[in-house]
């Protein structure tokens, strides 16, 4: 029973974190347009440290946990894939460009005797 109300104090918590985050950005964005008589710099530093502050303290709540650990097993996942080597990105590259080209005057070729009838149909040759 007491380890449901630690987790429902936790779930609370963390909503209550993911809310004042978004009032540090609002916060933010109002004071980089209400201090416009400073120097850009000053404002663009202010806004970035409080975006900053706002993405630590998502980081701390359940849902920030789950992303970082997303984002380290994605990693992982990149390290193991099977880069093409320069040969095949080159060829595979060329095989776009060839068929883009390939659709591109079929699609054109399709137009013009589109357009060629529906001229023809209408007496406006």
């Amino acid at each position: 029973m007491s380890a449901q109300t630690a987790e429902s104090a936790t779930q609370v918590f963390d909503v209550v974190k993911q809310v004042i985050s978004i009032l540090f950005v609002v916060a933010g964005v109002a004071a980089f347009y209400y201090f416009s008589d400073f120097s850009l710099l000053y404002r663009v530093l202010g806004l970035v440290a409080l975006v900053l502050a706002a993405i630590g303290l998502i980081f701390t709540t359940q849902v920030g946990e789950n992303v970082w650990v997303f984002i380290l097993e994605s990693k992982q996942e990149v390290r193991r894939v099977v880069w093409p080597t320069r040969e095949e990105t080159i060829r595979t590259t060329l095989m776009v460009v060839v068929m883009v080209f390939v659709v591109g005057l079929v699609l054109w070729c399709l137009d013009m005797f589109l357009f060629w009838g529906i001229r023809l149909l209408t007496g406006q040759v």
